[in-house]
């Protein structure tokens, strides 16, 4: 992970098999996961990442969640949603939930779902306009964002300050990319004009940019360096591992992967994927059955500067 005293313990907390730990215990402990537990390079399973109890708490805590895919990926946030916050220490829990329903879109009572489930807000991509009854939902729902950057007329916001009882106000954007995707009006320019009208007391801001291009990622990331606390790509569904701090206190992943099926095609059932590509005939995708994982990324940002301090990816395997 990224962070600026180079202590890799700050935002996970202690590893569940440690130096004190006898080779009989620590192999005990590898043999004997618990049902759900936290991944990350260089850390054995066996335990989600927890706050250390003789941190300060100053700096703001947000957990952000790839794209969820389908039934199974908003089962494992549903049901695990409360013990992962505890675990995690996480003040606010985001996500893309573009692909929720049915692994493609989001419906109105799926958005309901999942925010009634504690997600706190959930952003979207190029798929938001399938289910037509989802247009007057997000009319009315602030804490549903669809890309800022989709031409006017459409319903829906792409900017929303979260202000939560006892926390500093958090900004979220949502912006979509151009490369290999539908074109749409410029993120970049976008972003600019989004920035330019936030509150000022809006320090902790997070931007969405779902994009296919890791180069147009990079791009915004390098763009938004210093003035946001996070850029954090979503739409591929492949967690990438490259989570960093910029140069100006951003942090950055180019994508924080997907809520769904591991054994798939990004979430979805691998056999019509292969007759496609074999064949190039048309196939009905359905979302995969079989282990789930939900991906992301672990932050915490001083809300003082909105300057992100921290950023590690985030793994929870459903056993």
């Amino acid at each position: 992970m990224a962070n600026r005293a180079g202590d890799c313990n700050s935002l996970h907390g202690p590893r569940t098999v440690t130096s004190e730990q006898s080779p009989k215990q620590a192999q005990t402990a590898a043999q004997n996961p618990p049902a759900a537990h936290c991944v990350r390079p260089g850390v054995p399973p066996g335990g989600l990442p927890v706050r250390p109890a003789s941190r300060k708490h100053k700096a703001m805590r947000i957990l952000y969640l790839g794209d969820i895919v389908g039934r199974p990926g908003r089962t494992a946030v549903r049901k695990h949603l409360a013990e992962i916050r505890a675990a995690t220490g996480a003040d606010l829990v985001f996500a893309n939930g573009e692909n929720a329903s049915g692994g493609l879109g989001l419906s109105a009572e799926v958005a309901k779902e999942l925010l009634n489930a504690g997600l706190d807000l959930l952003t979207s991509g190029n798929h938001i306009w399938k289910y037509k009854d989802l247009h007057a939902f997000i009319a009315n729902e602030p804490r549903l964002l669809r890309p800022a950057n989709y031409p006017p007329g459409l319903p829906g916001r792409g900017v929303f300050v979260l202000r939560k009882d006892g926390l500093p106000p958090v900004a979220v954007l949502n912006l979509i990319g151009r490369t290999f995707m539908t074109a749409v009006d410029c993120p970049f320019r976008a972003a600019d004009a989004l920035l330019a009208d936030l509150p000022e007391d809006a320090r902790i801001r997070i931007v969405d940019f779902h994009a296919e291009a890791t180069s147009e990622k990079a791009g915004l990331g390098w763009h938004l360096d210093g003035r946001v606390s996070a850029v954090l790509g979503t739409h591929t569904h492949v967690q990438t591992a490259d989570a960093r701090l910029l140069r100006n206190g951003t942090a950055f992943i180019t994508d924080l992967g997907m809520c769904g099926p591991m054994d798939s095609c990004l979430g979805m059932s691998v056999a019509p994927i292969l007759r496609n590509f074999l064949t190039a005939a048309p196939e009905r995708f359905e979302v995969a059955g079989g282990p789930v994982a939900l991906t992301g990324a672990l932050l915490d940002i001083d809300p003082a500067t909105g300057q992100a301090q921290a950023i590690a990816p985030w793994r929870f395997d459903v056993r």
